[in-house]
């Protein structure tokens, strides 16, 4: 009698594994593809450590590595850590701080350009310090944080683009919005961080400035003055320049719990849907109009656009992002990968080049993450095959300098480990390793968590 009992339970014991394997057939693919993607992040690594250790960025092909200022800012290892963090890569970890505690230093008689340079490397270091709990990554990020303030001292109170990081001597009147709000993050998590408002008041003070400049339609133009206040282009879209600061609306609502920016964002993404949505024959798109009349422009969509479908998802609003989601794919598969720019009313490419931008990834991982659709996870991995099949070198990765003939486009900047490869990892990342629901991520994708109450 014990021997059948025993006989029944080894069958429902093996019944049972058979059937959770059966449950999840994509488990050993994950994690095959998790090994892939870390493989291709370290190769990456590789070729920084390798040709441009100590510098900002890497140029695989040439072996050597560039700059972007008179003087490096550790751009790569900075923007690269929150990565290394979630993919568990300790050895790469131990290399990057190594150099950051050696050798980065802010007290360098140069002009930098604040929004760069706070969503990458001070989002970099803020995000280090939640994750990894140093706090020398602290100390860094409020010393860069006090040099850049002077940037708000305009007489509209909206950032001037660059200051010098000694003297803090200002230039730059002439912006846009996404280099007036899409810092917002950054200063409210330095101020949460280190108990000083001051941070997020300035910053939030020139959102607001910028806010109620807004056209008729409640959009934004494209160039401003910070110190009148003028529009110098009036053209609203959501791509490069404007982009960001739409994201940071929401973003900063449900990190910080600002109801003034749930308001912005609310008002905000109406006019973007009334005014810049776009149902075309080719797909659901977001083009340009005029921020006062709200006539159509342009029928420009880009890699920069595809960001406003993780916020679509942010905001709950799936329905729209599953119509924008078609057409960011269709885009990316037009070529083999995405190009810069198309037009899409006759789907033309205005724009070749692929720079290994995240934004279609990300709002396609969004996607998988919040419905676990399977054809999002599908395509995912076909866009993580692409940059595998066509900007991998013998030793790291390039840009694309024209999606038509895959030609080489020699350099890799920080944002490829920063937010391309996080993105495509957390597709198939153990769910144990990060969640999504517990931070915010900023547009650099370095995760931001609240520590306070």
């Amino acid at each position: 009698m014990k021997y059948k009992i025993s006989l029944i339970l080894l069958f429902c014991f093996t019944f049972g594994i058979c059937n959770a394997q059966k449950k999840d057939p994509a488990a050993n693919e994950k994690k095959i593809y998790a090994g892939r993607v870390k493989t291709a992040f370290k190769k990456g690594w590789k070729a920084y450590m390798d040709y441009a250790k100590g510098m900002d960025a890497v140029n695989p092909i040439a072996k050597k590595g560039h700059n972007w200022y008179s003087e490096t800012l550790l751009m790569t290892p900075v923007d690269a850590f929150s990565t290394m963090h979630v993919m568990g890569l300790k050895k790469e970890m131990a290399e990057a701080k190594a150099l950051i505690f050696s050798k980065l230093n802010f007290d360098k008689d140069m002009e930098i350009q604040q929004f760069e340079i706070a969503i990458r490397i001070m989002g970099g270091l803020l995000s280090a310090y939640q994750l990894d709990g140093d706090p020398r990554f602290l100390s860094l990020a409020e010393d860069l944080g006090k040099r850049m303030l002077p940037v708000f001292e305009s007489p509209t109170g909206m950032p001037y683009r660059l200051v010098n990081l000694r003297t803090g001597k200002v230039s730059g009147a002439t912006t846009n919005p996404c280099e007036i709000g899409s810092m917002l993050l950054e200063y409210g998590m330095l101020s949460k961080l280190t108990n000083n408002p001051i941070y997020y008041e300035k910053c939030k003070r020139g959102v607001v400035a910028l806010y109620d400049r807004r056209g008729k339609t409640d959009l934004v133009g494209t160039e401003i003055s910070v110190e009148t206040g003028e529009w110098l282009d009036k053209s609203a879209h959501i791509s490069g320049r404007i982009d960001a600061y739409y994201e940071y609306l929401l973003k900063g609502w449900l990190l910080f719990g600002d109801k003034d920016l749930k308001n912005m964002w609310d008002v905000s993404k109406a006019g973007i849907a009334k005014h810049l949505g776009d149902q075309a024959p080719s797909g659901f798109w977001y083009g340009y109009a005029d921020m006062d009349s709200g006539k159509r422009t342009a029928t420009i969509f880009g890699a920069l656009d595809c960001f406003y479908g993780a916020i679509l998802c942010l905001d709950d609003d799936m329905e729209t992002a599953k119509k924008l989601q078609a057409s960011i794919y269709k885009m990316w598969t037009l070529k083999g990968l995405e190009p810069e720019s198309i037009d899409y009313s006759n789907m033309e490419i205005k724009a070749p080049y692929y720079m290994i931008r995240p934004e279609a990834i990300e709002s396609t991982y969004y996607l998988w993450h919040y419905t676990k659709d399977d054809q999002y996870y599908q395509q995912g991995k076909t866009m993580f095959e692409s940059i595998e099949k066509y900007c991998q070198v013998d030793n790291g990765y390039v840009q694309i300098k024209d999606v038509n003939t895959m030609e080489k486009w020699d350099t890799l900047e920080s944002f490829f480990f920063a937010e391309t490869m996080k993105y495509c990892y957390l597709f198939f990342a153990p769910e144990k390793s990060f969640s999504l629901d517990k931070c915010v991520l900023n547009t650099e994708a370095h995760p931001f968590f609240k520590t306070w109450k």
